[in-house]
């Protein structure tokens, strides 16, 4: 399960490097865990992990566009959830704008 593996990376990064600057940015399917009451395969909900990583700054940025073509109402995604217009536009833009290094799981 590469997302709640991405997400127990996140922490341990934290752990080793408390003022990093995380953030998650979901397109396609990717954006499946972060709807209200996701679960895993083992029906473990992410909502837990998310909000405790949000609580520790990280940063969830779903994409509009995938929002839109799959009617997912924003509604419907976890509070902390930030929406951007273009998930891939948004990681160009932490990259180039803001130094962000892309990492996939």
């Amino acid at each position: 399960q590469s997302t709640r593996w991405a997400l127990m990376l996140a922490r341990s990064y934290l752990n080793d490097v408390p003022n990093a600057r995380i953030v998650f940015v979901a397109y396609g399917t990717g954006v499946d865990f972060l709807v209200e009451d996701a679960m895993d395969d083992n029906e473990d909900p992410y909502d837990y992990a998310v909000l405790n990583l949000a609580k520790l700054g990280v940063g969830f940025h779903v994409c509009g566009a995938t929002l839109k073509a799959r009617n997912i109402p924003a509604s419907d995604l976890l509070d902390v959830v930030k929406v951007v217009p273009s998930g891939i536009s948004e990681i160009a833009r932490l990259q180039i704008k803001e130094g962000f290094a892309y990492l996939k799981p």
